[in-house]
């Protein structure tokens, strides 16, 4: 890459991790080099382009605005590499985030025949239940399941799946405080929550085109996927679960699916592109192998 392409390449990753340390580790650069860097593009271009103190970098103006060509540029360049290389050549870095227990249990299996066939692409996955980021993380695309509208509606992003919600629990939970027959019977049993405050959780069921809304008691909070399906099947309380999710469990016995008549909405899964609604070759390769082997599994 010429000087000024790695600048530029530097100075975008600097702008948008907001530290010279972060964005040093990731382009796998010594501190001063990247500090030297920039030092030398503003030089060059003859004004300040990052604001810098001891706890934060902001861009000045002039920062902004070579920020948004800096990137368009970039993505410029590597599209014009990659038709040159042809969609079977691949290569480079692909950052990809995604929640724990999907992303074990659909994501990661579904990458050994895309990454076979692609043997220069490397990927970093960032695995969280917690929402990160993503600009700041240098993510270039983030798997997100949700019901409903997307939150992250600035950024381009398409459907990749649709997926089952279930309640389910334990036999050993069953055994020792019954079966719930309609939803209404869940505002008496231990449910298990994932949500950001302690408190009610609706559940929204429907039945011959009737929606009912159950506000069940948290009985226990968790802040992540594995952790729900850990204390479902410890017959610690009823839980609220994907097909794809908790498959295993169920096919074993260790869970059991309740209130089969009655619906849930479906969970949505999605890629959300934070660079926008036109992402890279490489990142377009794996969304379609994503699309086609997800929407296979749900």
């Amino acid at each position: 890459m010429s000087d000024r392409w790695q600048e530029m390449a530097v100075f975008v990753r600097v702008a948008e991790s907001g530290a010279l340390s972060r964005a040093a580790r990731e382009l796998k650069l010594s501190q001063p080099s990247v500090s030297r860097i920039i030092a030398t593009l503003e030089e060059r271009l003859g004004t300040t382009l990052l604001l810098r103190t001891t706890r934060s970098i902001s861009l000045t103006e002039a920062g902004a605005l070579y920020l948004e060509r800096a990137k368009h540029l970039l993505a410029e360049m590597e599209e014009a590499e990659q038709a040159t290389r042809g969609i079977d050549s691949l290569h480079g870095v692909i950052r990809l985030a995604m929640p724990v227990l999907y992303g074990t249990r659909a994501v990661i299996p579904a990458l050994a025949s895309f990454l076979a066939r692609h043997p220069d692409l490397r990927v970093e996955m960032i695995m969280s239940d917690m929402r990160q980021n993503l600009i700041t993380e240098g993510v270039d695309v983030a798997i997100r399941l949700g019901v409903g509208t997307l939150d992250d509606s600035t950024f381009g992003a398409r459907k990749l799946a649709q997926v089952e919600r279930l309640v389910v629990a334990a036999p050993s939970y069953l055994a020792a405080h019954g079966v719930p027959a309609n939803p209404g019977e869940l505002a008496r049993h231990h449910c298990i929550v994932q949500h950001g405050v302690f408190g009610p959780e609706s559940w929204r069921f429907t039945h011959n085109q009737t929606v009912t809304s159950v506000n069940v008691p948290a009985k226990l909070w968790i802040n992540s996927a594995p952790g729900i399906l850990a204390a479902a099947v410890a017959g610690l309380g009823v839980a609220l679960a994907t097909n794809v999710m908790a498959g295993e469990e169920l096919r074993s016995g260790q869970l059991v699916r309740l209130l089969e008549a009655y619906r849930l909405d479906p969970a949505h899964v999605h890629a959300i592109f934070p660079a926008g609604p036109r992402p890279s070759a490489k990142v377009r390769a794996i969304v379609e192998h994503l699309a086609m082997t997800l929407g296979a599994m749900a």
